[in-house]
């Protein structure tokens, strides 16, 4: 049966630029949509790739307030920004939408009555905090406060950055309101629930997360950590509402009441495919109906995984749609092993790298050499970058049309010779292999592989050699055969590269004179006497400096961020706020569990006093060396370091630096300790001191950067 599949990619949201990180995932999806789009359609009937930008909740409103501007002109801007910037990279969405509208409006509406119907929803009234100046409820992120366990000032209402502690807003000390700086108030509101403790829920989360295929085997068991064993009921309801002002939707027969922003994003998807299908004549209910025969597919960051693989089915399958076919969730990015940063140039826009004059297709080629199927994070080293565009895609792939293309318009008039020689017969049979890893999302396979066949029709022109050939006397027949064996060559390398590298694809399939090329062209060699066009050059080699100069213009880009009194907004892969940047040196201690940093609050302005040289000496700060680092099983921020400072053993730290590091990249550096700070007993095990860290002051997205003593420096010396 021929495939019909819909796949979509996690929704931007309506309040900030695309960047690099963003890219990995939608350059992931496009990717898998071409290949797709390549099949013959006996196999693939259709495959649909959509997507929106999220647009509802307290941070577009906000951020619409400070402009002067309603959210509908703030919306309708920034999509206009991020479908240029995903244009630019080559992302061919079928339809890229909004979820403020009437479609998303429609299933939103629909599926919350279904669920409703089936005695899924509950009403319960809750206390929370409100704020009487701005009057408007307020989310965590927006209330900030005294730590009620360190006593730590200006800390937000989930966490304590200071000393790690987790809490609700109710437990802060002198709260106030990051949006207007009024004492909040707590005040009772009526709230709506989904409930997913309901045992119908957690039985079929059960069986959805661990039916193969669905997710990955690691996503799967994260799930099963989240469900709990058989007859253990350990989700908690949902909160679906919002109280008014809120940007959103209004809530059926609920005056003043929204839909919480993770509510109606995932019906986005819906309203986006339902746009396309009045647009285009396709059958919605062939995709969304539940006994449909259809593939749907969803690609996102793993931070949004609880939301894709618990809250998204569970509604669908008791609102009597279908359920994902497969949630493939990718990892991190970071940027020469940390994690992106404003003041380190590394905190990278789209809409920079294409003005910097960077092709988009370099940047496609190092993300898919990258990827696979797994939830690992993947690195952009800059260096790396520059090294193996060049030699991959100048080196070997252009190389080989570059030095045999001319011969064959020159001297045989752009008409090639047989291109069926044995030599090829392996690069044709590759075909299944490498469309298998394409399928599986082991882009990197697939292209480690594109390479090897690559380097194999290097070997055949530098032993034939046509530009000797080319000097000698009846040598003619030869320097054609071999000349129209490289296109050929070239041909299908360009055929098994088409989904990475489109633009290029084009530029190829009108230089050699030949239809869009489909992945079974492989197996069908241009005849001889087909002419190909002249040649010209389809991709220039990386210039360090144009890196050099995209870093210095991303620094100088920080001069331009203007201050703002609350937190930032989210990204695509956020909840009700975005944790922005706070400019401090801080320790990344054991308490770090929530160490992500936040923007400059009024507490980090005042005096904070000083010290004398006694209190500072009683601080033993010692040179340590990472002896091992590795991910903390059930931690999301932390790592666990093994740190010899010149004692008999290691000692054990948890540290809060997950996000910006990669453990194996920390192993072996030298870094400072806290050597005399009490060890302090957590649920992971005991932390034996505290290293140091400092964040940057973007104002905007958080950096963590571990201190370092100058080279020479040994494990054990003391910081003095």
């Amino acid at each position: 049966m021929s495939r019909k599949i819909l796949v979509t990619s996690a929704l931007p949201y309506a309040n900030g630029a695309i960047h690099l990180g963003h890219l990995v995932e939608y350059i992931q999806t496009d990717i898998w949509v071409r290949f797709q789009k390549m099949q013959a359609k006996d196999r693939v009937a259709a495959c649909w790739y959509v997507c929106a930008d999220d647009t509802h909740g307290t941070p577009v409103m906000l951020r619409a307030e400070q402009e002067g501007i309603t959210p509908e002109a703030l919306i309708a801007r920034v999509h206009d920004e991020h479908f240029r910037d995903f244009s630019g990279f080559h992302v061919g969405f079928d339809n890229f939408y909004t979820t403020h509208s009437p479609e998303t409006r429609h299933y939103a509406n629909l599926i919350y009555a279904r669920l409703r119907e089936n005695g899924l929803i509950a009403t319960r009234t809750i206390e929370q905090y409100y704020d009487p100046t701005r009057q408007m409820f307020l989310p965590d992120r927006f209330i900030k406060g005294e730590c009620p366990k360190c006593g730590a000032p200006d800390q937000y209402g989930d966490n304590c950055e200071s000393c790690g502690a987790a809490y609700t807003p109710n437990e802060l000390k002198n709260p106030y309101s990051a949006v207007s700086g009024a004492t909040p108030e707590l005040r009772q509101s009526k709230h709506y629930f989904f409930q997913l403790s309901d045992p119908r829920c957690q039985d079929f989360l059960r069986r959805w997360t661990h039916d193969s295929g669905h997710l990955q085997p690691e996503a799967a068991n994260k799930m099963q950590e989240w469900l709990g064993a058989e007859g253990e009921n350990r989700l908690s309801d949902w909160d679906i509402s919002r109280d008014a002002p809120y940007f959103g939707f209004e809530i059926p027969e609920a005056p003043g009441k929204y839909f919480y922003v993770w509510l109606d994003a995932p019906i986005g998807y819906m309203g986006s495919f339902k746009n396309l299908c009045e647009k285009n004549g396709i059958d919605f209910n062939d995709y969304w109906q539940a006994d449909t025969q259809t593939e749907l597919y969803h690609f996102i960051g793993k931070d949004i995984l609880y939301f894709h693989a618990l809250f998204w089915p569970a509604q669908l399958a008791h609102a009597g749609f279908r359920t994902p076919s497969g949630v493939f969730a990718h990892g991190f990015l970071t940027v020469d092993g940390a994690k992106m940063s404003k003041s380190r140039g590394t905190f990278i826009t789209a809409e920079s790298y294409l003005k910097q004059g960077l092709n988009p297709e370099w940047l496609r080629y190092y993300y898919a050499a990258k990827l696979n199927a797994t939830m690992e994070d993947i690195d952009l080293n800059l260096e790396d970058f520059v090294a193996r565009v060049n030699a991959d895609l100048i080196g070997k792939y252009v190389n080989i049309a570059s030095r045999c293309a001319g011969f064959i318009g020159k001297r045989f008039g752009g008409r090639l010779a047989a291109t069926d020689a044995a030599w090829l017969q392996p690069l044709r049979d590759a075909a299944s292999n490498i469309a298998a890893a394409y399928e599986a999302r082991e882009f990197g396979r697939a292209l480690r592989e594109v390479m090897a066949l690559a380097d194999t029709a290097n070997v055949f022109v530098n032993d034939r050699k046509p530009w000797e050939l080319a000097k000698q006397e009846g040598q003619q027949e030869a320097l054609h055969a071999a000349c129209s064996q490289a296109i050929e060559a070239f041909r299908l390398l360009t055929v098994y590269l088409k989904p990475v590298l489109p633009k290029v694809a084009e530029a190829v399939e009108a230089f050699l004179g030949v239809p869009p090329l489909a992945w079974d062209d492989a197996q069908a060699p241009l005849p001889a006497g087909h002419v190909i066009g002249a040649y010209s050059h389809l991709m220039t080699r990386i210039d360090p400096k144009q890196i050099t100069a995209l870093i210095e213009a991303n620094k100088a880009s920080l001069n331009a961020v203007p201050a703002d009194s609350g937190p930032k907004a989210k990204t695509h892969h956020d909840a009700d706020g975005q944790r922005s940047g706070k400019s401090a040196a801080r320790p990344a201690s054991a308490a770090l569990e929530g160490s992500s940093s936040r923007k400059t609050g009024p507490a980090d302005n005042a005096d904070k006093g000083t010290i004398s040289i006694d209190d500072f000496m009683k601080v033993d700060l010692r040179v340590a060396r990472i002896v091992d680092a590795s991910h903390v099983e059930g931690a999301e921020k932390l790592l666990r370091l093994l740190l010899d400072i010149g004692e008999d053993s290691p000692r054990q730290v948890f540290a809060g630096i997950k996000s910006a590091y990669d453990p194996a990249a920390l192993i072996g550096r030298h870094t400072v300790m806290v050597a005399n700070l009490a060890p302090r007993k957590m649920k992971f095990g005991l932390s034996e001191g505290m290293i140091l860290a400092a964040s940057d002051a973007d104002g905007n997205m958080p950096g963590i950067f571990l201190l370092s003593p100058d080279a020479g420096a040994q494990a054990g010396m003391k910081v003095k």
